[in-house]
């Protein structure tokens, strides 16, 4: 596997952008030089716990990052942690999480692999992949206890999620304190040159360095990505909060869903989404010199054109601005089947699809977010009998035609 021919300062300039910190930066390059002087790629490391099925474009930023070391002629180690994730990252949480089945992990775990692989290049010179139940499941009490004695309690409780609940009498379990520490030899045990994380990975992620001295290795560098805020320009992107794209949404959803989120979060999206140079993000996040629509169009069909390709790219465009400039409806819109003898409105959109409970389809009946043939309908207990072919919309950007079942 050849190294980049590009020069250190060219190869520093791609890694740093869009970090919140490097641990450190000197080391990076120090490192990097090493690597291209042995001939030598390093080992970048990505740690996953498999706590939910789908990988969205919050997690595509460590991922990003990760193929431009790929890029640049590195090996990409993803960490599937079907060990870890029985405990639970306690990063962010103000309360233990819960613990997964073995299923739920395994079942999780394959659908990481497979959205993983839509980023990074999974060629086998470029891309390991390891589950740390290898290592971590073989413990003994003795070796978890051997584990444990590195690390100070005080040292635990410098990290700011840990401290804020001990302060507020918020439990803390004790399984939580082995996270990092399990997180961090996974470093030892395949010997990581840098390991990238989030923002909340911080933590954990400097515990692996700590490690890894301690076993007598290198210190890995750490590279830290922010977190890539949602779509309601308050919270960190998740799928349990609603304000997310997912990586293996349709292109024409993952499109409009972009073109719905605020202004001032395209500099954001643009520099860790992708690989737009900084002054045309600037340009594009000028107001006086590109209307904003225009620009969450150029970052709508840069982001759709990674997942599918640039023709789907622009045909997410064009059908946004047939479907919602010029007010007509999507071509391609699903069947959604209704009893001869009708249903409930609720109960419609809900079998449709279009929303996750009954409660959620009555808000967005009484928030007038509901119509059917651009008639609207603001009676949560409504009765719908179609003839066929009616067009059910829900919200901006859900539509769906209706057919009469006669079984």
């Amino acid at each position: 596997m050849a190294l980049s021919d590009k020069n250190l300062a060219e190869q520093l300039a791609i890694l740093a952008r869009g970090t919140e910190a490097i641990y450190t930066e000197a080391d990076l390059a120090e490192r990097l030089k090493a690597a291209a002087e042995q001939n030598r790629p390093m080992r970048v490391k990505l740690g996953m716990d498999p706590t939910a099925p789908d990988i969205h474009l919050g997690h595509s930023v460590v991922l990003r990052k990760m193929r431009q070391f790929q890029d640049l002629g590195h090996k990409a180690v993803l960490i599937i942690g079907d060990y870890t994730a029985r405990v639970g990252d306690p990063s962010g949480e103000n309360k233990t999480r819960p613990v997964l089945t073995p299923e739920e992990i395994e079942a999780n775990a394959a659908t990481y692999f497979e959205q993983a692989g839509k980023i990074l290049d999974t060629s086998p010179e470029k891309f390991e992949v390891r589950n740390n139940s290898e290592w971590l499941k073989d413990l003994s009490f003795a070796d978890v206890l051997k584990l444990a004695g590195q690390m100070t309690v005080a040292r635990m409780m410098e990290r700011d999620t840990f401290e804020q609940r001990y302060k507020a009498g918020v439990p803390i379990g004790v399984h939580e304190f082995l996270y990092p520490l399990m997180q961090g030899h996974d470093s030892v045990c395949i010997e990581a040159d840098v390991e990238l994380g989030g923002t909340d990975q911080t933590f954990n992620n400097l515990v692996g360095r700590q490690l890894q001295a301690n076993a007598g290795q290198q210190s890995q560098i750490v590279l830290i990505m922010p977190i890539l805020v949602g779509l309601d320009g308050v919270e960190k992107m998740s799928k349990s909060k609603g304000n997310y794209v997912g990586i293996t949404d349709e292109p024409n959803d993952m499109f409009g869903k972009i073109m719905s989120m605020p202004d001032d979060l395209m500099s954001n999206y643009f520099t860790l989404l992708t690989s737009t140079p900084p002054d045309e993000v600037a340009t594009l996040c000028d107001s006086e010199q590109t209307h904003p629509r225009q620009a969450k169009a150029q970052l709508g069909r840069l982001v759709v054109a990674q997942y599918y390709g640039d023709p789907a790219g622009a045909a997410a465009a064009a059908e946004f601005d047939r479907v919602f400039s010029e007010r007509q409806k999507p071509t391609d819109m699903p069947d959604i089947p209704v009893p001869a003898g009708g249903m409930k409105l609720v109960d419609l959109i809900v079998s449709a699809g279009f929303a996750k409970s009954k409660g959620e389809a009555r808000r967005l009946i009484t928030q007038n977010a509901v119509s059917i043939d651009d008639a609207k309908i603001t009676d949560v207990d409504a009765d719908i009998t179609p003839k066929g072919g009616e067009v059910l919309k829900v919200g901006k950007r859900r539509f769906g035609r209706l057919v009469a079942n006669d079984e």
